[in-house]
């Protein structure tokens, strides 16, 4: 997909297009998803208008805290990422894999349904941009495709919103993935202004996302527009705790077996939330089961985490054992193994990892300490 420049031409939208956006989505065969507010917190569904947007609700996140709250205004995006991440819809929580019938002595394998539509997010923030583009490397740029992945990817339509205001868990300006979207999008929308000066700018990033966005109503913005949008972006880099990005790799890779493992272990509860909410972590299990008279077997995937000891279960035992272990392997995988593997860290700065960890543990401050001062010794 090629992709415009943040510098692109921008077009305003009035707000009320984005029912206008929604459906002409919806008319080109998309399932619309987008952010809505659920049971206190922001969760993606499918929506078929504007009005399912969480319009004039912002959000306080902290270490082990989210709360939401009324905005000082109608802002359609001012609710920073929830729990969940669009992760859910490329890679979903369970896939059937395959289903095997029994027919005499013989027996029938049953083909896997592909999606049934198309996807299109509306309102992904650039760092998930890139979480989806990590995503996109592991599971069908390298020798082994996931087919069900890259079936559900391959259409996929992507309105990007970009961050105007920083969250108090984001850090994606050091990671280089917010707050500005710079690729992975075929419309991006800038909300910029406040108390009934708010506008949308917006600006293509493919020619599909060019096509959409000429069947909207607009208008050209102003130089002034541009640059209240641009402020507001440079003020949301601003806003954030700055932390020791890729430069920190081989420094950290040299804390294997520093004692700060233990100490985040003493804190950890080994839930596995982390994991689960991040947007870039990929790994599964396999189950199969078999009904009772022996008529059917499913073969099932389903989410798993590097945080349980039956994930690195061998013949003998786990091979990590320990919950330092298992917390040393996930982070130092983000920040190291990831890195020379996949040529980027395996986090993209969101907070849902620090927001959501009901010990408050907050991976800044691991990085931070992990990347300065000398090695202490700890666990081997």
């Amino acid at each position: 997909m090629k992709q415009a420049a943040n510098t692109a031409a921008r077009r305003v939208l009035a707000l009320e297009a984005m029912d206008a956006l929604v459906a002409a989505l919806a008319a080109r065969g998309y399932r619309v998803l987008g952010p809505t507010l659920r049971d206190g917190v922001v969760v993606y569904d499918e929506i078929d208008s504007a009005a399912r947007l969480p319009a004039g609700w912002t959000d306080e996140q902290g270490p082990g805290r989210y709360r939401l709250r009324r905005g000082p205004d109608g802002a359609l995006f001012s609710c920073r990422p929830g729990a969940a991440s669009w992760k859910r819809f490329l890679h979903p929580p369970e896939v059937t894999l395959c289903r095997v019938r029994r027919q005499g002595r013989s027996f029938t394998v049953e083909p896997v349904s592909s999606p049934a539509k198309p996807l299109a997010l509306v309102g992904a923030r650039p760092c998930e941009l890139a979480a989806i583009a990590i995503q996109d490397r592991v599971l069908t740029e390298g020798p082994f495709t996931d087919p069900g992945y890259a079936a559900r990817r391959r259409d996929l339509f992507v309105v990007a919103a970009e961050c105007t205001e920083a969250g108090a868990t984001c850090f994606c300006a050091s990671l280089g993935t917010g707050p500005r979207a710079s690729s992975g999008f075929d419309v991006a929308l800038t909300e910029a202004g406040r108390n009934g000066g708010r506008v949308l700018l917006a600006r293509a990033g493919s020619e599909r996302g060019r096509a959409v966005l000429e069947a909207l109503p607009s208008r050209a913005a102003t130089a002034e527009e541009v640059a209240v949008a641009e402020a507001a972006l440079d003020r949301a880099t601003r806003e954030q705790d700055a932390v020791p990005g890729t430069e920190a790799r081989d420094t950290l890779a040299g804390r294997y077996a520093d004692g700060r493992w233990e100490a985040i272990a003493q804190r950890c509860l080994g839930c596995a939330s982390c994991t689960l909410v991040c947007p870039t972590c990929f790994c599964t299990t396999v189950e199969d089961t078999c009904s009772l008279d022996g008529a059917e077997a499913v073969r099932t995937r389903r989410w798993d985490s590097c945080f349980t000891p039956e994930f690195s279960h061998v013949h003998g035992g786990s091979v990590r054992a320990s919950l330092a272990g298992r917390w040393r392997h996930w982070f130092l995988h983000k920040f190291v193994t990831w890195p020379e593997q996949f040529g980027t860290p395996g986090c993209v700065g969101c907070g849902r990892c620090v927001t959501w960890c009901p010990a408050g543990i907050d991976i800044r401050e691991e990085l931070r300490a992990l990347s300065a001062g000398a090695p202490q010794g700890g666990v081997a």
